[in-house]
C-alpha cells in the first residue's frame, strides 16, 4: 500500500506506514490494543478472506482508510485462513506495555508467516510435511533446497532440470523462494503450479551462502554434510537461512543439519512415474492413492516419513534388507507389534513439539505432551533393547529417554494446565518458595484474614470485631462504639460511622500490597519458571530430534507390518540379479476396491535381461492390462521401500529406474494433445534408459493415426530390445495385434495376452495373463459393456465382420469403399409393398431401449404377419 503523504495523518498510522514499508507485498497485521487491524487494501483483502467487516476511519483531517481488524485471541482462527490463500502476513506486535508508556505505543514485526513458514498447527497438515522449496538455475545444473521450518529437516541437492521437477513433484513445496532472474527459467519448468517469491539476486551468490551456512552450523566447512563442492545445491540452501532471518525467524537451532539428497541413493521416479502410479495423490476424484492403502501409522511424523519413503525407495540392498528384517520381525512377534503400536499411540508429534522449544513457542499443555512423548518412549527402547534381531535393537539403543528432563518436566509441570502461559496454574506446589507464599495470600487470604480476627479478638477482647474490605482505603478493622475504648493504641482511626469506627493496621496495610499484588507476582514468576522449564528443554533438542526421527521409522515399519498382516502379503527377495519373478501378484489398491465376495485374479509376471526381456501384452479393454502394468511396478517399489508385497512370492532384482508411460494425460490447458504428452513423456523414457531399468508402456500410439501408431509403438519396442547400452525391462501393453509379430525377430521379446472367454455374442474377462497372442481386440463387446446404443453396436459389427471377410486385401481405404450403406436396407420396403406393415412395425420399435425378450417377441410377431401374407 503506498505511504499516505497527508501532512496530518495521525500518529498512529504515520508508524503503520513506516512498518508496512518495510515488507513489501505483506498483509500486516496490526496490533492496535486488544485487536489485530489492517488497513487499506489489506484490510479489503483481509475482509474478503477472513469474511469479517470493512469499515472506515479518519487517517488526519481529511482522509478515510479502510479498516478490518480481529480480537487478539482470535489470532489461531485467522491467521491460517490468510496463509492459506496465499497471503505473506507480517504480525506486528505492541514490544511495550501501553500502561506504562506516554504517546505511541513502540511496535514491530514478530514473525513474518509464509504458506512455506509456520509453526501454527492450524496452517500445518499434521500428515504432510509444510517445505520451503529454494531453487537456483546453474549454468548446467539447478541446484535445489528443502526446508521444513517446523521440524527443522533441511535438504539440499543438485541436478538436471528432470531431476528438480521430479523432486517438486515428491516434495510438493508450499512455497518456492529463487533469485528475480531465474523467473523465466522457473516459469518454463513450472508454469504456474506453485507460490512463488523472488528475492534479490546479491541472495544467491555461492560465496555469501557458503558462510551462511557453516556460520549457522558453526563448522569451518561442509564436508561433514556431503555436499562440499555442490556450488548450485549450497547457494539454494544459504538462500532459504537468509530468507529466515529476513522473515523475523532469528531462533534456528533445531535445523541442526543440512542433508544431501543423494540421486545415486533413491530408485529414479520422474515425475509421470509419480502420478501414473498414484503413490502419493490420486488422479482423479474419488480416486485411491497406494499411501491409503499402506499408511497405518499412528503418529505425525510417522505419516510424514512414509510419504518420503513412497517418492525415495531405496537402492542400497543393505538397507532395503534392514527394513525388511525389522518387518518381519514384527510380522513373527505380534505381542512385541502390539507393546510398540500401544507406546507410539501416546507419542504424538515429538518432532514438531521440539522444534517449538527450539524456537521458544511450546505453550504449557505441549509441554505436558512432550513429557507424554518421552515417558512412551522408555518402554519402546526396553522392548526392543531385548531384542535378537539386529535392526531391531539398534533402533532401541538410538533411543535417549532423557531422564533428566522428564523428570524435570513431571516435578515442575501441573498435571492440567492452561494452553496459555499467562492465564498462571502451571507450576506445581513446592518448586518455588516465594510462588507458594503468593498462592497462600491470593488463594487462601480469607482463611488468613479470619485468623487475624479471631487473634485480634482474643487480645482486644473486642466480640464484634470485623474485617472487611473497600476500594477507597483498602482492608480496616470495624469496632462499633460500645467498645472503641478498647481500641489499641497502634491502631489508626480512617473513618468514623454513625455506630462505629473503621481503623487500619501496618499488618493489614502490608497483607493487602501482598494479596493485591499476589496474583501478578504469580503469574510472572510462572511465566518466570516456564521459560526456564523451555530452556532446559532446549538442551534436549538433538536428542529428541533423534527419537522422532528412530520413532517414525518404527512407525513406518510397524505400519508395513501390519498392513502386510491384513493384506496377506509376504517377505520379497530383494537382490543384486538382473530378474524381476513375481509369483501370483496382485494389484495392492485394487484388490482393496472390489466388491464384497470379488477375489482379485493374481499373476506372474517374469523378466529378466537374457530371455525374457520385453512382455508384448494384448487383449481387450478392461481386461486388466493397465492393472497388470501397474502392479508389477508397485510391488517393485513396495519391496525397494522395505515392505512386504502383494503376491504369493516375489524376486526382486534391484531396479534403479522406474519410467512409465499409463493412460492419457491431456496437458490442453497448455496446448499440448494427447499424443503430444504421450511422446514427450515416452521420449524422457528412452533418454534415461539404464540397464536395471523398469519400463511400463500402455497402449503407445493410440492418440494418432493406426498406421501411425502402430508404426511408433513397433518402433519402440525394437529400440527397446537393440539398446547398444542397456536392456530395460519391458512390459508393453498394446491393442495393436501386429506387434504379435516382434517375438518372431527378437529373441528377448515374448507375447502374452490377458485371456477372456467368448459365450456367444457376449465376452467374460478372465484377467488371467496367458503365453500367447491375442486375435481380437473385442472393441465392440466392451463399447456394448459400455451402454453404447444398440443401433451402433449392431452396425460397427456389421463393418467389422465386412472388413474381415476379405483379410487378405491389404489396402483397407478401397475395403472401406465397398462397405454396404447403412440405410440400403429400406429400399426392400419401397420395392415390395407386401412388406409395408412390417415396416411400420420396425419404425415403432426403439432400438436402444429394447430388451432381448421384448425383441424376440417382436420379432415372432413379424415372422406372423408375414405367415399371414403368405396365405
Amino acid at each position: 500500500m503506498p505511504k499516505v503523504k497527508d501532512p496530518k495523518e495521525t500518529p498512529l498510522m504515520k508508524q503503520y506506514n513506516a512498518i508496512k514499508a518495510k515488507y513489501p507485498g505483506a498483509l500486516l497485521l496490526f496490533r492496535v490494543g486488544d485487536f489485530y487491524e489492517t488497513f487499506g487494501e489489506d484490510a479489503i483483502r483481509a475482509s474478503k478472506v477472513l469474511d469479517i467487516v470493512l469499515t472506515k476511519r479518519a487517517n488526519g483531517a481529511a482522509s478515510h482508510i479502510e479498516l478490518a481488524g480481529f480480537p487478539h485471541h482470535s489470532l489461531d482462527t485467522y491467521l491460517p485462513k490468510l496463509v492459506r490463500a496465499g497471503n505473506r502476513v507480517a504480525i506486528c506486535d505492541q514490544l511495550e506495555d501501553p500502561k506504562s508508556v506516554k504517546g505511541i505505543v513502540k511496535r514491530g514485526v514478530t514473525e513474518l508467516v509464509t504458506p512455506g513458514l509456520s509453526f501454527n498447527d492450524n496452517v500445518l497438515d499434521r500428515k504432510s510435511n509444510n517445505f520451503l522449496a529454494s531453487v537456483f538455475f546453474g549454468k548446467d545444473k539447478v541446484g535445489v533446497s528443502f526446508l521444513d521450518l517446523s521440524t527443522g529437516e533441511f535438504m539440499t541437492s543438485t541436478g538436471s532440470r528432470e531431476y528438480v521437477s521430479k523432486l517438486f513433484q515428491g516434495f510438493n513445496p508450499s512455497e518456492v523462494i529463487m533469485s528475480k532472474s531465474d523467473r523465466d527459467d522457473f516459469s518454463t519448468l513450472f508454469g504456474d503450479e506453485y507460490l512463488t517469491h523472488h528475492l534479490d539476486e546479491w541472495i544467491y551468490n555461492f560465496s555469501f551462502s557458503y558462510e551462511k551456512l557453516i556460520e549457522h552450523f558453526k563448522t569451518t566447512s561442509l564436508k561433514g554434510y556431503g555436499i562440499e563442492g555442490m556450488e548450485e545445491a549450497i547457494t539454494a540452501a544459504g538462500a532459504v537461512l537468509h530468507y529466515l532471518e529476513a522473515t523475523e525467524h532469528k531462533e534456528m537451532s533445531h535445523i541442526s543439519s543440512v542433508s544431501r539428497i543423494d540421486e545415486d541413493k533413491y530408485v529414479w521416479l520422474d515425475k509421470f512415474t509419480i502420478r501414473n502410479l498414484e503413490l502419493v495423490y490420486a488422479q482423479h476424484d474419488g480416486g485411491v492413492p497406494l499411501i491409503d492403502i499402506l499408511d497405518a501409522t499412528v503418529t505425525p511424523m510417522g505419516s510424514r516419513m512414509l510419504k518420503k519413503w513412497m517418492v525415495l525407495p531405496l537402492k542400497e540392498l543393505t538397507a532395503i534388507r534392514e527394513r525388511l528384517m525389522v518387518v518381519e520381525a514384527f510380522r513373527e512377534d505380534e505381542e512385541l507389534l502390539e507393546e510398540v503400536v500401544q507406546s507410539l499411540k501416546h507419542i504424538g508429534d515429538v518432532e514438531r513439539l521440539i522444534s517449538k522449544v527450539a524456537v521458544g513457542r511450546i505453550n504449557p499443555r505441549e509441554m505436558l505432551q512432550l513429557k507424554k512423548a518421552l515417558s512412551y518412549t522408555a518402554p519402546i527402547k526396553t522392548s526392543l533393547t531385548g531384542c535378537k534381531v539386529g535392526p531391531l535393537k539398534k533402533l532401541g539403543d538410538q533411543l535417549n529417554p532423557c531422564e533428566f528432563l522428564l523428570e524435570r518436566i513431571e516435578k515442575e509441570l501441573k498435571d492440567e494446565v492452561p494452553i496459555v502461559s499467562n492465564q498462571g496454574n502451571i507450576i506445581q506446589d513446592g518448586v518455588d518458595e516465594e510462588l507458594d507464599e503468593l498462592r497462600k495470600i491470593a488463594f487462601s487470604g480469607k482463611d488468613f484474614l479470619l485468623q487475624i480476627q479471631r487473634r485480634e479478638i482474643e487480645r482486644t477482647g473486642i466480640p464484634s470485631l470485623k474485617i472487611a474490605y473497600n476500594k477507597v482505603f483498602g482492608y480496616y478493622l470495624e469496632v462499633s462504639n460500645a467498645h472503641k475504648e478498647k481500641v489499641p493504641e497502634e491502631w489508626i482511626r480512617k473513618q468514623t460511622l454513625v455506630n462505629a469506627e473503621r481503623y487500619i493496621t501496618e499488618e493489614l496495610k502490608v497483607y493487602e500490597e501482598k494479596i493485591l499484588n499476589a496474583e501478578d507476582k504469580l503469574i510472572v514468576i510462572e511465566q518466570r519458571l516456564f521459560q526456564d522449564l523451555i530452556a532446559q528443554a532446549g538442551d534436549y533438542v538433538t536428542q529428541v530430534q533423534q527419537n522422532a526421527r528412530i520413532l517414525a521409522m518404527l512407525d513406518c515399519l510397524t505400519s508395513f507390518a501390519m498392513v502386510a498382516a491384513n493384506n496377506n502379503y509376504v517377505k520379497p527377495q530383494v537382490n543384486d540379479s538382473t530378474v524381476i519373478d513375481i509369483k501370483e501378484g496382485r494389484h495392492p489398491v485394487i484388490e482393496k476396491q472390489l466388491p464384497v465376495g470379488e477375489t482379485y485374479v493374481p499373476n506372474d509376471v517374469f523378466l529378466d535381461n537374457d530371455q525374457q526381456q520385453i512382455m508384448i501384452i494384448t487383449g481387450p479393454n478392461m481386461a486388466g492390462k493397465s492393472a497388470l502394468l501397474r502392479q508389477t511396478a508397485l510391488i517393485v517399489l513396495l519391496a525397494q521401500m522395505g515392505s512386504f508385497v502383494p503376491a504369493h512370492s516375489a524376486s526382486i532384482g534391484g531396479v534403479d529406474k522406474v519410467f512409465t508411460r499409463v493412460g492419457a494425460s491431456d496437458n490442453l490447458s497448455k496446448g499440448e494433445s494427447t499424443f503430444m504428452v504421450e511422446m514427450t513423456e515416452t521420449a524422457s523414457i528412452l533418454n534415461n534408459l539404464s540397464d536395471r531399468s523398469l519400463v511400463l508402456m500402455d497402449e503407445i500410439g493410440r492418440g494418432t493415426s493406426t498406421y501411425d501408431g502402430v508404426s511408433i509403438a513397433w518402433s519402440i519396442a525394437e529400440y527397446l530390445h537393440n539398446h547398444r547400452d542397456h536392456r530395460a525391462k519391458t512390459l508393453f501393453a498394446t491393442h495393436y495385434h501386429e506387434l504379435n509379430q516382434l517375438t518372431e525377430d527378437f529373441p528377448r521379446i515374448r507375447n502374452f495376452n490377458v485371456s477372456v472367454k467368448e459365450a456367444g455374442d457376449k465376452i467374460l474377462f478372465m484377467r488371467k495373463l496367458k503365453e500367447g497372442g491375442s486375435e481380437h481386440s473385442f472393441g465392440i463387446h466392451v463399447a456394448q459393456l459400455a451402454g453404447m446404443p444398440n443401433r451402433v453396436v449392431i452396425r460397427a459389427n456389421e463393418i467389422m465382420r465386412f472388413l474381415e471377410k476379405d483379410k487378405h486385401k491389404n489396402d483397407t481405404s478401397e475395403k472401406l469403399k465397398e462397405v454396404p450403406k447403412a440405410n440400403y436396407q429400406m429400399s426392400l420396403f419401397e420395392a415390395d409393398p407386401r412388406f409395408k406393415e412390417v415396416q411400420q412395425m420396425i419404425d415403432a420399435l426403439d432400438i436402444n431401449t429394447i430388451s432381448p425378450v421384448e425383441a424376440l417377441l417382436k420379432l415372432n410377431e413379424i415372422k406372423s404377419v408375414l405367415s399371414e401374407k403368405k396365405k
